[in-house]
């Protein structure tokens, strides 16, 4: 099965235990049931991807943090309130569908103690956030503008409808 075919299955079961297939036969399928949401999985490599899944499906991960320049770089949307999207393991397999909760943009320097908290990682501290946040945000930049602490970091919180 193709990874797109695998996402698309997913996608099926999913929006049916979040209850998101409640279109009416009248009107035939909305957008939503026809398109699954973008599909992608945490970190910058597969044992990433796998220990911060893990933190997500244990319910200690509920928030992340992601550099806004690189949004811009990859001509990507901002995350938005509202928004679903399909967790990745690191082999590509579709574990979770999440929605987006709440989004803030705030410099580096200003991402609080109680965002780093809810990001579930290591020992859930602010500064612990911080020295992984700049080496990550540092190593996997897909813009040219390098590390600032003024930077624009989106924070976004979320929950999980459905996992696998």
């Amino acid at each position: 099965m193709s990874d797109d075919d695998q996402v698309r299955t997913f996608w099926e079961l999913a929006r049916v235990h979040a209850k998101l297939n409640v279109s009416s036969p009248y009107f035939g399928p909305t957008p939503l049931e026809s398109v699954p949401p973008p599909a992608w999985s945490f970190g910058a490599d597969e044992r990433q991807a796998d220990e911060l899944l893990a933190l997500v499906l244990a319910g200690t991960k509920t928030a992340t943090a992601s550099a806004q320049w690189d949004y811009e770089a990859d001509d990507e949307p901002t995350p938005e309130k509202g928004a679903l999207s399909i967790v990745l393991d690191g082999s590509g397999r579709p574990r979770a569908l999440l929605e987006t909760t709440e989004v803030d943009i705030v410099p580096f320097d200003e991402v609080t103690e109680e965002h780093a908290r809810l990001e579930g990682e290591g020992d859930l501290s602010l500064a612990h956030w911080r020295e992984v946040h700049e080496r990550f945000f540092t190593e996997t930049a897909s813009h040219d503008r390098g590390f600032s602490t003024g930077m624009p970091v989106v924070c976004e919180r979320f929950r999980v409808l459905y996992a696998d």
